[in-house]
């Protein structure tokens, strides 16, 4: 099939317009529209390339051939402008190898607006129009009931269709329809799940319709994997917000606030993320959802916010359906989670991070590594699992003036975890490696002796007054550096040891007092970074939800470094009693 390409280009449009502040919109959306504008101008120099007729084309498939409703009452798909900007984004946009760039999208909103018939759209084009022979598309879910929902959406918008209706031929009766065929290019759109055993689907493109509802990562996994022998395969997720932050869609949602963020880069994933906004100060303590009473955060009961969770407001959601969720969840408690979640994109259950990219951000810069060479210095070493992340900070502070400091990092991961976790959670830690951020050694465990002779070598270029160190699995470690003259210092890792060092390093980061030179490893650690509060208002860096894919060993080792540099003499070196 081929569809002419209006010459309007619509996705970059909205972009425009939610940049401007033109179009209400949380700061993910806004994140994900300034990194369209951003890749339009900048991506070339990564072998991007934004084709506006290639969206186009793809917007007006839908608009032209998709109907909404039934045979005898059916009305055209008229994209509404988020949703030209999803259709436009991943065909418009263009890869290094000049096929399509994206191949997974995470798109999050509230019920009711318009997701899955979006999704089955999207699933027709690429069975219909995109130029590939023997096309696999697959409705896909855990439970094949669940799969069973999108599908029969895609059904009922072919029957509607008599365009598409003619050009194709299905398997099953009316309403248990289980397989479309285009026998023109030998392609099929179909039903797949992962409780099923299924031969190994080769999969053009993986539709999965509301992943928070997902027990596993199984069908994502399936899906995944069967696109590695397509050369533009492309796998769409559509959800609302959910609660588990075990789940393969906390995974999903957290990596894609990553990306546009700024955290992380990953050219081949799309997002666009919708959700109401904290306010500046608490974004800059680490809440990207609002803080539950703060007057200055969005109100998920205030109207006026509603259109940021709710792209479709007035469309295929109403503002009456709206209230009388919101009218449930304030007369019956036990709705309110449910309400909050799905209707208004609130993942309940929040864990707050600690240090936000705004505060971050502002340590960045270059670091002149050798005019650090020899300076005073206090470091934090952090060994406490031998079969994943070390790190060895080094602070060095009065740099570049005084009031001000520097982190110097060293990182270590044995090969086993990093493949491992590199394919698992996405995390870079071969570009990382090859970038010279990370030392991957061999094997299955840390090379502990590489760790020492960082240490020692740090030591033996003078300055260093002292590591402080994580006593797990550090005693051989800390008595060989010992031997060799450094002067290590215990620190348990509870509130006693790192309350007062971790306040002051928080407030070092929100004054911008801290250099840390861009390090990636570091500034991902960072954004992994969340905090225990105690009743008395005592603080210490921890993971998120025991989150294992999320190393903070960096921040822990920086803040034992700032705990030594904060109590220490002006210019001798010594031996602090044991902190525990």
């Amino acid at each position: 099939m081929t569809v002419a390409a209006p010459a309007i280009c619509r996705a970059t449009d909205y972009a425009r317009e939610v940049v401007a502040g033109a179009v209400a919109a949380g700061l993910l959306v806004r994140r994900a529209c300034e990194r369209h504008l951003a890749d339009i101008a900048d991506g070339p120099a990564r072998g991007l390339r934004w084709d506006a007729a290639e969206a186009a084309r793809a917007i007006g498939f839908v608009e032209r051939f998709c109907r909404l409703g039934h045979e005898d009452e059916s009305v055209p798909f008229v994209l509404e402008p988020w949703q030209a900007f999803v259709v436009g984004s991943l065909f418009g946009w263009k890869g290094p190898d000049g096929f399509r760039r994206f191949r997974l999208a995470y798109i999050e909103a509230g019920k009711g607006n318009g997701k899955s018939p979006l999704l089955a759209a999207v699933g027709l084009l690429m069975l219909l129009a995109d130029g590939e022979s023997q096309a696999e598309v697959y409705a896909a879910a855990t439970k094949r009931e669940q799969a069973a929902i999108l599908f029969r959406d895609a059904a009922s918008m072919v029957r509607a269709s008599p365009d598409l209706a003619r050009r194709v031929e299905f398997s099953g009766s009316v309403g248990k329809e289980w397989n479309i065929a285009y026998h023109k290019t030998g392609s099929f759109f179909r039903i797949v799940s992962s409780d099923k055993k299924q031969s190994g689907p080769r999969v053009h493109c993986g539709l999965i319709d509301e992943i928070h509802e997902h027990d596993s990562p199984r069908c994502v996994d399936m899906m995944r994997a069967g696109t590695k022998g397509r050369r533009q395969a492309l796998i769409v997720e559509i959800t609302n917000s959910g609660h588990d932050r075990e789940s393969v869609c906390w995974k999903h949602h957290d990596y894609s606030a990553s990306i546009l963020q700024g955290r992380q880069r990953n050219d081949a994933w799309f997002a666009y993320v919708c959700h109401l906004d904290s306010c500046a100060k608490h974004r800059e303590e680490g809440h990207l959802q609002p803080v539950e009473g703060c007057a200055e955060c969005d109100d998920w009961r205030d109207e006026a916010v509603w259109t940021k969770a709710n792209p479709n407001l007035g469309v295929s959601v109403t503002a009456k359906y709206l209230r009388e969720q919101v009218a449930e969840a304030e007369g019956m408690p036990s709705r309110r989670n449910t309400v909050q979640r799905l209707n208004f994109c609130v993942w309940t259950q929040a864990v707050a991070s600690w240090i936000s990219p705004e505060v971050w951000a502002r340590g960045n810069g270059p670091l002149d590594r050798e005019a650090l060479r020899g300076r005073r210095c206090f470091g934090g070493l952090d060994i406490a699992s031998t079969t994943d992340i070390a790190a060895f900070v080094r602070l060095y502070p009065d740099f570049p003036v005084p009031g001000r400091m520097a982190l110097l990092c060293r990182f270590w991961i044995p090969e086993a975890a990093a493949r491992t976790r590199e394919d698992a959670d996405g995390i870079p830690y071969s570009v990382w490696e090859r970038e010279g951020r990370i030392a991957v050694t061999p094997g299955d465990t840390i090379d502990i002796d590489e760790i020492e002779r960082a240490v020692r070598e740090a030591h033996d270029e003078g300055g260093l007054e002292g590591v402080g160190f994580d006593p797990w699995n550090a005693a051989q470690a800390c008595t060989h550096l010992m031997a060799h003259g450094v002067a290590m210092q215990r620190f348990g890792q509870n509130l006693q040891s790192l309350n007062e060092p971790s306040k002051r390093l928080e407030a070092d980061l929100k004054e911008g007092r801290v250099a840390h030179g861009d390090d990636p490893v570091l500034a991902w650690m960072a954004g992994n970074a969340a905090v225990y509060t105690d009743a008395s208002g005592n603080i210490r860096p921890v993971k998120p939800d025991h989150a294992s894919g999320k190393k903070i060993d960096g921040i822990v080792a920086a803040v034992m470094a700032r705990g030594l540099a904060m109590v220490a003499p002006e210019s001798q070196a010594i031996i602090l009693p044991e902190v525990w």
